[in-house]
């Protein structure tokens, strides 16, 4: 099954621009399914959420020291997620980050997956810049918009 993201993009515009708190399409066999962050229920948000037994018991150490991030202006732009799902920073749990801070990417250039409705969708930069810092965790869900990485325009 072959998955349009431009369309999937489209489609999310529309759900924002119309104030939908659902829409879902069907193409041939192919169903999309899109929801807005007020339109999940609590029951779905029960499960999403990690129990106590899976989360860490000590906090994870702090970063280490950087250098200093730019502020917000020229040159700043984010990449946000074109829908929700959940954000893996890398394409396996063994493999290294698609991106990591101070990093420059091209345009085109995978930074993540969000996995959708059971499918993994590789999340590309838009433009080329340098990684300034990653906004979300391995493996949290994400919403429609969210940002997901603050970059640099070379």
């Amino acid at each position: 099954m072959d998955i349009d993201l431009k369309k999937i993009r489209d489609l999310a515009k529309l759900l924002h621009q119309f104030e939908l708190s659902e829409l879902e399409i069907r193409e041939g066999e192919t169903r999309v399914r899109l929801r807005r962050a007020g339109a999940i229920d609590e029951a779905a948000v029960a499960v999403r959420t990690p129990s106590t037994a899976e989360r860490p018991s000590e906090p994870p150490p702090p970063p280490a020291a950087a250098a200093p991030v730019p502020q917000d202006g020229a040159g700043i732009f984010y990449v946000t997620s074109p829908f929700v799902g959940t954000f893996y920073s890398s394409p396996s749990p063994e493999a290294p980050p698609f991106v990591s801070p101070g990093q420059t990417v091209t345009a085109g250039q995978a930074l993540c997956i969000i996995e959708a409705m059971k499918l993994m969708n590789e999340i590309e930069a838009d433009q080329a810049g340098r990684v300034l810092e990653c906004l979300v965790d391995n493996g949290r869900t994400v919403e429609y918009g969210q940002k997901l990485f603050r970059m640099q325009k070379p």
